[in-house]
């Protein structure tokens, strides 16, 4: 059943008073079941009501105002989180945890890192581990609830990591760190397409997506701050994530007041909340459904686009699994010391953070252009590769610096796929079920990522590393030109059936996919 706030924000405002509505907004209890998306509560099925563009503009501000900057610290945390392992080891973990093995075999002997890249890739086991428990659990139960006490879980599970003693202990921490945060990329996308159109949508998976470059900048500030440490009874590694667990916890604290569905958004008036649900009608994407459907599964496992997105994500996302787990060591390799290595993420988090703000904004002013943005996108990270591959590597080499710091244009790339997809589907579970192979793709590329560096070949600049990006970057774009076919031909394809306009309300709220409702439209 909906939850209690739901049932009470159809009568009274979040002050107690009575709503204002017009008398045509009656409101059938009956409707709130799982069966049914969560609007139906709320707003009539078989016609679309009138609200004024100032009062959808004061609503719009105010759904932005509280969850984006949520959204924002929350995949910031995450981000965060996943990128400490690269600095970690800089400061006495690969010693301390004997994530590297020194091969007395060869002549002369070499260092293999390969438990270090065992100890990036596993994290994310534990995330696929993780994904699709978490899926059912955030569509079953109320959405705050379970992200309040998973996040204060995985705060927990980091602050562990510095009484981890060995790389086993490591790998097992790993594992179960990724189980659990693997519900907050899942719950951010579900929340966004739940919350805004289609229009609005690429806009706002920027906004909070922005901080992957965001938290690249500001991890590698206070990862720098750690540095200075000189005393103590712990190693500088240990204090990086006792420091990011406490901040972890303390925002999942925050998390139980995000609201389960515009319905019951707390911050809304009543009114409010009646105007944040009806123009949602129009893009035919729906709210909120809290029953799991067997017929939106299947047709989610046999829906091409969806394979095509996940392809895409799984392809783009080996830069960062590389560049998270081993970003300064390899600008070590350049010939700066440590602290400048770290200080050397600040130009690619600035790339990445820019641009996928950039991208988003085009996306949300210029109609069907996410798909084209996505390709140019790709260029410079293929273009950063092959500077860093085949230039000179001298002491403080400058044109490889120049290509690390483009290939930063990989995240508006993922931000555009993650917005893509999300935003041509409908249907609750079929949109929960897009989320988690948009994530199990993630998940992929960010395990392939780190097992393309062999340190064997550092004199020959990591081949395997950049040309497989090189690779992976132009399926990239291969796919984007396949995907822009198939929703051009879909869409002129709708064009061309004879509709009953009338039934476009009628429908616009009864959980239907996108290819159950004609009057659905696929952006490109």
């Amino acid at each position: 059943m909906a939850s209690q706030a739901e049932k009470a924000a159809i009568a009274e405002d979040r002050h107690g008073a009575k709503s204002r509505l017009p008398s045509s907004y009656v409101v059938d209890l009956s409707v709130e079941s799982f069966d049914k998306d969560l609007a139906a509560a709320i707003v009539p099925e078989g016609h679309a009501q009138e609200f004024d563009s100032y009062t959808e503009r004061r609503v719009l501000r105010k759904i932005d105002l509280y969850l984006i900057p949520c959204m924002w610290l929350g995949y910031g945390f995450v981000y965060y989180d996943k990128a400490i392992l690269g600095s970690a080891v800089l400061f006495g973990m690969t010693k301390d945890l004997s994530l590297s093995v020194i091969d007395t075999s060869t002549h002369p002997p070499t260092t293999a890192t390969t438990r270090l890249s065992w100890a990036t890739s596993i994290f994310y086991f534990g995330m696929l581990a993780g994904l699709y428990p978490m899926t059912f659990i955030l569509q079953r139960f109320h959405l705050g609830r379970v992200l309040g006490v998973l996040v204060i879980f995985w705060g927990m599970i980091a602050m562990l990591t510095a009484a981890v003693a060995s790389w086993r202990g490591l790998f097992a921490q790993r594992f179960f760190l990724g189980f659990v945060e693997s519900v907050i990329p899942t719950a951010f996308m579900c929340i966004v397409s739940g919350y805004y159109t289609q229009s609005e949508q690429a806009l706002r998976q920027s906004w909070w997506f922005s901080s992957t470059g965001g938290w690249t900048i500001i991890g590698g500030a206070l990862n720098y701050g750690f540095a200075q440490i000189t005393g103590g009874s712990l190693a500088r590694w240990q204090y990086i994530y006792l420091f990011a667990g406490a901040l972890t916890i303390i925002f999942g604290s925050l998390c139980f007041a995000v609201p389960n569905s515009p319905v019951s958004a707390w911050f809304l008036s009543a009114e409010e909340r009646i105007v944040a649900v009806e123009r949602l009608r129009k893009g035919q994407t729906g709210v909120r459904c809290q029953k799991l459907k067997g017929s939106q599964i299947r047709e989610a496992a046999l829906d091409v686009k969806i394979w095509l997105v996940a392809l895409m994500m799984a392809a783009a996302y080996t830069v960062n699994g590389a560049v998270s787990g081993f970003g300064p060591l390899i600008v070590s390799t350049f010939g700066w010391s440590t602290l400048d290595s770290i200080l050397l993420q600040f130009p690619l988090g600035g790339v990445c953070f820019i641009f996928i703000l950039v991208t988003g904004y085009l996306s949300s002013r210029i109609p069907n252009i996410r798909l084209i943005l996505l390709i140019l996108c790709c260029l410079p990270v293929i273009a950063g590769c092959a500077m860093i591959w085949r230039s000179t590597w001298t002491h403080r080499a400058a044109t490889p610096v120049a290509g690390y710091t483009i290939i930063g244009f990989f995240g508006p790339v993922v931000s555009l796929i993650i917005s893509i997809g999300m935003a041509n589907v409908a249907g609750a579970t079929k949109k929960s079920c897009t989320a988690a192979a948009i994530f199990v793709a993630y998940c992929v590329g960010n395990i392939i990522g780190p097992q393309l560096i062999k340190t064997q070949s550092l004199k020959r600049h990591y081949p395997e590393l950049w040309l497989g990006l090189i690779i992976c970057y132009c399926i990239v774009i291969v796919l984007a030109f396949v995907l822009y076919s198939v929703l051009r031909s879909e869409n002129k394809r709708r064009e061309s059936l004879r509709l009953n306009e009338e039934d476009r309300d009628r429908l616009a709220f009864k959980d239907l996919t996108d290819k159950e409702n004609p009057y659905f439209r696929y952006v490109l």
